[in-house]
């Protein structure tokens, strides 16, 4: 970690930490309140439905985040990059996970292409997610603003996710709470 952050301070590049959760319709239940002897009961559907997310976080707090309700692919991961490159100036340091589609040969590609020669990639060591602060992030969204959330369907999960999520954008100091614990772990 010590070492990507040198070489983006030498290169000027800004650091991203990015990775990929899963958001179902069924509620994450944290906590509830009721009267003694009478536990509150959530009504959902029984269902694997979900909707994949891949998110980005920068030092100062900034996030980003696409979602789709498949999983996601390589290509998937190359249009999430065009997206930081469109809004993040300058050259990039993209630090992720082992996964397998961030090693896939369309990866490679769009790194090749002119565009891609922006992004410099790292690799997060394995087994090791309290070093990727985009964790938090997730932990964030799925156990404080989308908690006991029981959704309909996966269009009102959705619009719950983005809502969840521009309310968290604002919270530039708890998101700098999750890139200064994972920089903790190190």
């Amino acid at each position: 970690m010590a070492s990507a952050q040198k070489k983006a301070e030498q290169e000027k590049r800004t650091i991203v930490f990015v990775d990929e959760a899963g958001f179902y319709l069924l509620p994450m239940v944290v906590r509830t309140y009721a009267p003694r002897g009478q536990p509150p009961v959530l009504r959902v559907p029984l269902t694997r439905d979900h909707i994949s997310a891949i998110g980005g976080i920068t030092p100062n707090g900034r996030i980003f985040m696409q979602t789709q309700e498949r999983a996601y692919k390589a290509v998937d991961v190359v249009r999430f990059l065009q997206v930081l490159l469109r809004k993040i100036p300058g050259r990039l340091l993209v630090i992720w996970d082992g996964s397998p589609i961030h090693r896939a040969n369309v990866i490679k590609q769009f790194l090749a292409s002119p565009m891609g020669k922006r992004v410099h990639l790292e690799r997060l060591p394995g087994y090791a997610p309290e070093l990727n602060p985009q964790e938090g992030v997730w932990n964030l969204l799925k156990r404080r603003e989308l908690k006991n959330l029981c959704c309909r369907d996966l269009a009102h999960l959705r619009q719950e996710l983005v809502h969840a999520k521009e309310r968290l954008r604002h919270r530039r100091t708890i998101l700098q709470h999750c890139f200064s614990h994972a920089l903790a772990e190190v």
